[in-house]
Parts: structure tokens; sequence; C-alpha cells
């Protein structure tokens, strides 16, 4: 491991280097990288790569679950939640379902369970991939809510029919009922695990004596306990993290300090940063070691291969999407839905086309064991390993390059029903906050005001809207008095999104921020 230090020293420069290209280029990193690695993986002398899966499921999964968790607004994924499960689940299947179909018709050798093995690895679209190409275009919210909600959900549900194919290849039989409650405890069993774990962490993080190092310390290794504590019992360790990921960002202005979550939110993103980076590229580099064990099938017929499945991703996926749209506009005129307009054929066609595949299938497709229990080779693995590169390749490349015109070409129409332009609604809410911090100084702190006059300049920066407050003059009385107000707006801010359901929650999030800051500066005057 020491003597290949400078080698990975130097593909993190590479990876630095190729985002900042990347970002100058507006292409989203991802397909760079792969393409790097893959570029790299063939230059002479270079180490060989291999990817072990417990590297991407025990150490790059959790984190990158639990950080989506956090930055996902949990009112907009109970908003949309209709058809985010059903992309999480029911597309997901459809779409493993096709996979298995078209494996076991045109791969010679491909058993209907290797095929759901195959379908089971292939099916989950990477939120990475497609968090990186969106941020170049403008796309309405209901489409990023619903893709960051789906991100939560589609690998649990995906690695969840990998494991049942891999149960039937090894035995070669399917029993219902002990699949059906080998699912429902990994299911109920996995959020119950995260809800408690996140609980408990909740607490720990509340009534001990910890400061903003020891709170990030403890938010870093909170998605591997509950992860490695749901794996243990056999239950959905992606479930878990996101479940807990959920209940603690929920409640993060309950138990972590002002000082802690502005930290946090910088070390996150950094450590976030890294560990997409390296994924990607690794996934590049391990092409030779994937390639290397294909002998029965030429590699020209094993490309084809994965163009096929390729192509039946892609078009499950987009059927499936007008098969959601369809349903719900049925569905409408029985039951509540978020939304009861037509969202068109536009809409269906972006989610459809935001399918592009990523670490996580490759980290199940190398999971896959070389022997079975009972001695003989696993059926079709090194296929299976090259079936799943192509289609992360291609899904990467094809869908990567060609999303972001194709939302600039068909110009997309926001579903979202709120009222204002999200700048514009900033704006109001900070009159509001402002109207509400002024009446809550004058009813609680009118004694004050008569005699201090820095209250009297604090209320007169509240009443122009101002961002600064005249440092130099601020006592210990009335940093008392704006920490209080500052709880207080908080409160007010959690209350409004709770009852606003038309209102943006990046829209609140955003003033959270601006409190936060306003508190930390009190700590330095």
């Amino acid at each position: 491991m020491l003597d290949n230090f400078p080698f990975y020293l130097g593909i993190l420069i590479v990876i630095l280097l190729l985002i900042m290209l990347a970002n100058k280029i507006k292409v989203a990193y991802p397909i760079l990288l792969v393409l790097a690695g893959l570029a790299i993986s063939f230059i002479p002398g270079v180490p060989a790569i291999k990817i072990e899966p417990e590297l991407i499921f025990f150490i790059f999964l959790p984190p990158l679950l639990y950080e989506a968790a956090w930055t996902v607004s949990w009112k907009e994924m109970w908003r949309w939640r209709r058809i985010i499960t059903s992309f999480a689940f029911v597309v997901v299947f459809v779409s493993a379902l096709s996979v298995a179909l078209v494996a076991n018709y045109f791969i010679p050798g491909f058993s209907l369970a290797l095929g759901f093995v195959l379908g089971g690895i292939v099916s989950p679209p990477d939120a990475v991939s497609a968090g990186a190409i969106l941020k170049f275009v403008k796309v309405p919210k209901t489409i990023s809510s619903i893709l960051e909600g789906e991100s939560l959900l589609n690998d649990a549900s995906s690695l969840i029919i990998f494991r049942f194919a891999m149960i039937a290849v090894a035995t070669e039989q399917f029993i219902f009922y002990k699949a059906a409650v080998s699912f429902s405890w990994m299911i109920f069993g996995g959020v119950a695990i995260g809800l408690f774990i996140g609980w408990l962490f909740m607490k720990a993080h509340k009534y001990l004596p910890t400061d903003a190092n020891v709170d990030i310390v403890l938010s870093l290794i909170t998605p591997y306990i509950i992860y490695l504590a749901a794996e243990e019992v056999h239950s959905s360790g992606v479930l878990a993290v996101v479940s807990g990921g959920l209940l603690l960002s929920n409640n993060r202005h309950r138990f972590l300090s002002s000082k802690s979550r502005l930290q946090g939110i910088n070390v996150w993103e950094s450590f976030c940063f890294i560990l997409n980076g390296f994924v990607f590229m690794l996934i590049g580099l391990d092409l030779p070691e994937i390639t290397k064990g294909l002998e029965a099938v030429s590699i020209t017929t094993a490309i084809g291969y994965g163009v096929l499945i390729t192509f039946v991703l892609i078009v499950s996926r987009i059927l499936s999407s007008y098969g959601a749209v369809i349903v719900t506009l049925i569905a409408r005129n029985f039951i509540t839905v978020a939304d009861r307009r037509n969202p068109g054929y536009k809409t269906p066609f972006i989610l459809g086309w935001t399918g592009m595949r990523g670490v996580v299938s490759l980290a199940a497709a190398l999971s896959i064991p070389v022997y079975l229990n009972n001695g003989n080779g696993f059926p079709q693995r090194n296929l299976i390993l090259f079936i799943t590169f192509i289609v992360i390749l291609l899904t990467l490349v094809i869908q990567g390059l060609t999303l972001p015109y194709f939302i600039r070409k068909i110009k997309l129409t926001d579903v979202y029903d709120s009222p204002l332009p999200r700048d514009e609604a900033y704006n109001l809410l900070r009159k509001e906050l402002a109207e509400y911090a002024l009446e809550y100084l004058k009813t609680n702190y009118n004694d004050h005001i008569e005699n201090n006059t820095s209250l009297q300049q604090l209320i007169q920066k509240w009443e122009q809207l101002s961002n600064e407050i005249d440092d130099d003059s601020i006592s210990k009385d009335l940093k008392e008095i704006y920490l209080d107000l500052l709880n207080q707006q908080r409160q007010w801010l959690i209350n409004k999104n709770r009852d606003d359901k038309t209102l943006d929650e990046s829209v609140i999030r955003r003033q959270m921020h601006y409190l936060d800051i306003e508190e930390e500066k009190l700590r330095y005057i």
C-alpha cells in the first residue's frame, strides 16, 4: 500500500485538475473522471487497481448516503412521496425485470435468476452523476426534488433485488414466503435501526459536553455505525443510513450549535467531494482487472451484450416514467396527489433520461463471489462484471453529455406551485422575519429599549433589513437578547416551513444559514 502511495497522491491531483476542467467546460465531472481513469489504466507501468466491494459498501457508500440525507428536503420528499417511491422501487423493479428477461433470452447461459442478478446490479441510477450534470443547467424544482428523493432509496431497492437473486442462483430455488419475510425485515428493520441509532446520536450531541470538533467527528462516524449495525442483523444498511440521516437532519437545530453546523457543512462537503472523485476515477482504473477474466466470450461480443442491456435500461426507465405519470393522472381522481396538473411529455422524458449508472452498480457486481458454496464457479461472473462496466460507461457518456442539451432544448416549465420566484420569495421571507423580530423585541424587551442605545440601534438595523451590526457597541446583555432573538427566529422559520406548503425549503435553509452566521459573529465580539 505504501509503495503505491505516490501513485494515489498523483491520482488525487489529477482528480482535482479534472474537476476544475469539468467546471470550466461545463461537463459533469464523473464523465471526465471515468474516461480519465480508463485512459490511465492503459499507461504501461501503472499499478493494477482492484476494487474491493467492501471498500465501496463500507467506506464510500455510508457517508455519501448520509450526506445526501442531510441535504435533501424532507418536506419535498413527502410532497412527492408517491412519484419518488414509484421511481425508487417500482421503476427499479421494472428495470431489473426487463434486464432479466432480455438477458435470459439473448445471452447464452443466462438463467432467469442470473438475469435478475444482473438486473439488480444495473437498475439503480447514480445520484452523484445526475447532480453533477444538473448543476450546469436550470431545472425545475420538481425534477430536482424527485431525483434527490429517488437517489436515497433506489440503491436499497436494487440491492434487495440483487440479494434475493443471488440466493436463487446459489440454492436454485426461490421460496416466496421466506423471501417476503426477509424482504419485510430488510425494509422495516433497516428503517427502525437507523431511527434508533440516529436518536441515540442526537441525544449524545445534545446532552454530552461536546464542542464543534467533537460534533463533527461524531457526525463522521454516525453513518458507519448505523450501516454496520443494520448489515450485522441482515437488514438494509442503505435504508438505515438514510433513515438516521433524515432524522438527524430535520432536528439539527435542536442539538447542534451554530458553530457545529457551519463547520460541519464545510467538512462534509470537502469529504464527500474527495470520496466522489476517487470513486469515479476507480471505475475507469478497474477496467483491466475486469477484462482479464473474459475468456469464453470475445470482447466484441461482450461489448454487444453491454450495449443491449444499456438500451433496455434506457427504454424501460423512460417508459416507466410515462407510466408513472399516467397512473398519477388516474389516481388524482380518487386521492390527493402533490400536483393535479398534467406535466405533459417533457418532464417524464427528462426523468427517464436521468438514468446514469455509477459506483453502486460496480460494487454490487464486484461483490459476486468467485465460487458458490458447493465449490463450483459462479456462472457468468466475469461477463456480468464487464456488462456492468459497459452500462456505467455508456450511460455516463451518452446520457450524461446529452442531458443538458435536452433540458435546454425542450424548455421545461416548473409544475411546482410556488407563487413567487426563489429570490423574490427569499426577500419577502427576510422582510417577514424582520417584522417578526421587531415585534418580538418590542413585546419582550420593551423596558430595555428606552435605556439601551445599542438595542435601539439594533432595532433600527432590523427596520432597514441590514445585514450588519455595530459590533463595537454590543454589550453582554445585548448579546443575550440577540441570541434569544436568533433562536426565536429559527423557531419561526421552522414553523413557517411546516405551515407554508408552497414555500421552497431551500429559501428557509438559506435564511437559517444566515442566522447561524449571525450567531457565530457574536462569539468574536
